[in-house]
């Protein structure tokens, strides 16, 4: 008989800084300690798209920050998918860096933002495809890869023609990953470890 430990979640508007709570049962260990820096992370209050009828709504934006909280179960404390229904797959989204510079390359634009990808955390130095099913550990949070993000029409839109089909080849679209323990994570310039 599996033993399993009550958690209670934390309440939205609740700081969690710095806590350790956990969703579900109490044998998170995570198969993967991450190193890896983490370049920039975005939040977006809301959901920007463009219809197939070409209607768009652009009223939310992006915020870069310096740091942001993991809720477990939630998602990023501040974006778009916090408030979705406990334990989605997409609480935090991962892009590779080196992704973004070859998007830049490809479609000779230098100057592209990795926000315009809308994905949380940017970061280099891991192959996020490994990650794919598998608990791991990175800056003191543990995370599990849930699902690929694969890339839809608005990467056609607000990148150039072919960015959905070149984003969606060899995993550069990113992983959606659900968050497994409540910890605060922060930009950095250096490789950091679990």
């Amino acid at each position: 008989m599996a033993l399993e430990r009550k958690i209670t979640l934390p309440v939205p508007g609740n700081s969690t800084f710095g806590t350790n709570s956990e969703v579900g049962p109490a044998h998170h260990e995570a198969e993967l300690r991450i190193e890896a820096s983490l370049e920039a992370i975005f939040i977006s209050p809301g959901h920007d798209y463009w219809t197939q009828e070409g209607a768009g709504r652009m009223t939310h934006g992006i915020q870069s920050v310096s740091q942001a909280e993991c809720v477990a179960g939630r998602g990023v404390r501040g974006d778009r998918y916090f408030e979705k229904r406990l334990n989605h797959k997409g609480q935090v989204t991962f892009i590779d860096a080196d992704v973004v510079d070859d998007l830049r390359g490809q479609f000779k634009l230098p100057q592209l933002p990795a926000s315009i990808l809308r994905r949380n955390l940017v970061i280099r130095g891991t192959t996020l495809a490994s990650l794919l099913g598998k608990t791991f550990s990175f800056q003191g949070v543990l995370f599990e890869g849930a699902q690929e993000c694969t890339p839809c029409q608005w990467m056609d839109r607000v990148i150039a023609p072919g960015a959905k089909n070149f984003l969606a080849d060899h995993f550069r679209g990113g992983l959606r990953a659900k968050i497994l323990t409540n910890g605060l994570i922060r930009v950095t310039n250096s490789l950091t470890s679990g």
